[in-house]
């Protein structure tokens, strides 16, 4: 997988907290907390995929937004799957077509930018970071995921935390979440490019950490 690496890296998982900080270590969750002046942090791990449908099917679990993803055909038992979508109060799907399994359990569909049209970072499981250039713009109204969080977070009111206008500005905020409190207890510290301008980061040539 190109980007498990990256998706581990910021946090992607339900069991660690971004820059590869642990939701058992309280250091870890008040460094977070102060970094990104965040009122409220989880107190423990979140669900992990299957936990997750389970806890949609039984009730627990009333929202699910979708992203990047087609659960009905990737998880196992896909009858549980359409089970628990079917019964979850509200189901938003990011997805590049316009149908698919899953989608057809959406109440709200938002169109996503595809592959080669992604303008971002990935992390390999080497280590290297590379940066992913866009070849097409995303057509007619599809957006990129950051965009699409961006937005939904302005209507809910966190607007000036996600006032981004390109991938390098989150890149630089998460770069410097790596190194804060770090002291060189944490392999994962990217704060050299902290201060990347976007010609910098444009021009980003592939790196391995730790540098």
């Amino acid at each position: 997988q190109p980007n498990a690496m990256g998706g581990r890296e910021v946090g992607g998982l339900a069991s660690m907290l971004a820059a590869h900080m642990d939701l058992e270590n309280p250091e870890h969750i008040s460094a977070v907390k102060t970094y990104w002046n965040a009122p409220v942090m989880p107190k423990g791990q979140g669900l992990k995929a299957v936990d997750l449908f389970n806890a949609i099917e039984s009730g627990k679990v009333k929202f699910v937004w979708i992203m990047g993803t087609n659960p009905v055909v990737s998880m196992p038992n896909r009858g549980q799957i359409e089970r628990a979508l079917s019964k979850c109060g509200m189901v938003v799907v990011s997805d590049i077509v316009e149908s698919n399994d899953t989608l057809s359990y959406a109440h709200i569909a938002l169109p996503a930018s595809g592959w080669s049209e992604k303008d971002g970072t990935v992390t390999n499981s080497e280590r290297r970071i590379s940066r992913q250039r866009g070849i097409l713009p995303p057509p007619g109204s599809a957006k990129h995921d950051w965009q699409i969080l961006c937005e939904v977070a302005g209507k809910m009111g966190f607007g000036e935390a996600f006032n981004f206008t390109h991938p390098s500005q989150i890149f630089c905020e998460y770069a410097g979440l790596t190194g804060y409190q770090n002291n060189g207890k944490r392999q994962l510290d990217l704060s050299p490019l902290q201060a990347l301008s976007e010609a910098q980061y444009n021009g980003l040539s592939p790196l391995q950490w730790p540098f």
